[in-house]
């Protein structure tokens, strides 16, 4: 039908099918064409948003975001890439040099300006962490409130990685929001010996369309928001770039699965109805083990025509893919003893995102009763080396890392 198809077009395709959407041909249609070479997921999923944000940090060339796999340059930037490397170890230039409280400014900046994967979140706070920096989820929703989302690409619009580099790619981003005072950093330099101003200088300028110019963005705020509350004490991610307008705020009834596996069969099963909100929970770091994408329920839920009726949260993660009013890395886990652990079916939950709260409506009182009597789910894991991840995996608000 002309319409653009991607790796997720696929997993929603189950969920259509399911719903008599579609048939059984046309998934498979849909699944033949949808990868259609090698290289990354083609929208902003989290491979491609962690290679945009890359550059950003200052790790990465330009180009390294957005140059499709099998394009020529992509082999020109890798000899080029090699070439740097011996550059920056002649002049003792290393990635803690580059890899300062600034950059990560600078990455969460362009993050939320282009509606990245929320495993960005968890991925740079664990590169964070790991460059000797403690950064708190609170800056992040400092940055995000007064930056605009600029950009959407696949899930959140038609547009696709290939449309972005064929417009400039980050560094036509970069020099956007350079040009409105809100990228954080612009003089920090990067292993290209440039600084993210003079690489934004040499960029074309924004076309309007895919990167929207400041004065008309998608909105004023960016594109991922950090939720608190009494259900997220600790903090949990949403990507708001792949919300509904009519879902930043929303009401509704618990309906509660420990794991993925049961709430998959629960929203295709037919027992998730419009005003439910599902909890997934034990799909933590510990709980897991290991915090498995949310994918294939997301997906279900948009392809049975739930989308703009239904929301997720889950202490699980998702796919970059994932779209909808879902809400992630809900910290602490249910496994850690966590208040998503004590939600029963039929609690009413409330998600605000322009208030950047996930609250749980129970009597204070009952919500005390129920911590104080609450024992998490123990899990029967066979592998040794699982065994020791769970007692060693921290918080996904810290990164999900291990501490010796």
């Amino acid at each position: 039908n002309g319409k653009k198809v991607d790796l997720i077009s696929v997993f929603e395709g189950i969920g259509q099918l399911k719903a008599g959407k579609i048939t059984e041909r046309e998934l498979k249609l849909i699944e033949e064409q949808a990868c259609p070479t090698c290289g990354s997921c083609s929208g902003m999923f989290t491979a491609n948003s962690m290679n945009c944000i890359t550059e950003v940090l200052g790790l990465g060339l330009p180009g390294n975001g957005t140059i499709p796999a099998v394009d020529p340059r992509r082999e020109l930037l890798a000899r080029q890439a090699a070439r740097q490397i011996m550059e920056l170890l002649r002049r003792n230039i290393r990635p803690r040099d580059i890899l300062t409280v600034e950059a990560f400014d600078n990455a969460f900046a362009v993050d939320i300006a282009m509606g990245g994967s929320s495993n960005t979140i968890l991925h740079l706070l664990a590169v964070a962490r790991e460059a000797g920096i403690e950064y708190d989820l609170s800056r992040i929703n400092e940055i995000s409130k007064r930056t605009p989302n600029i950009c959407k690409i696949s899930p959140a619009s038609q547009y696709h990685i290939q449309d972005l580099d064929n417009v400039g790619g980050i560094p036509a981003i970069l020099k956007e929001l350079i040009r409105g005072g809100y990228l954080p950093h612009p003089d920090k330099l990067t292993v290209s010996l440039k600084t993210l101003r003079e690489i934004a200088q040499e960029a074309p300028e924004a076309d309007g369309e895919v990167i929207r110019r400041i004065e008309d963005p998608y909105s004023k705020e960016g594109g991922i928001a950090i939720l608190f509350g009494n259900l997220a004490p600790e903090g949990a991610v949403v990507k708001t770039a792949g919300v509904d307008p009519k879902m930043l705020v929303f009401k509704g009834k618990a309906i509660c699965f420990n794991s993925e596996e049961e709430a998959i069969d629960g929203i295709l099963g037919g027992k998730v109805k419009p005003g439910h909100v599902v909890v997934i929970r034990y799909e933590g770091p510990k709980g897991g083990p290991g915090m498995r994408e949310m994918l294939s329920p997301t997906s279900a839920i948009m392809g049975m025509g739930l989308g703009d009726k239904v929301a997720l949260i889950t202490d699980g993660r998702f796919s970059g893919g994932t779209r909808g009013a879902c809400i992630g890395h809900i910290s602490p886990e249910a496994a850690s003893g966590g208040p998503i652990g004590i939600v029963q079916d039929g609690d009413e939950i409330l998600i605000d995102i322009p208030n950047r709260k996930l609250e749980l409506l129970i009597p204070e009182e009952e919500f005390k009763r129920r911590m104080e009597n609450f024992k998490p789910i123990q899990k029967e894991v066979k592998s040794p080396w699982l065994r020791r991840y769970m007692k060693f995996v921290t918080s996904a608000s810290k990164g999900a890392v291990l501490e010796a």
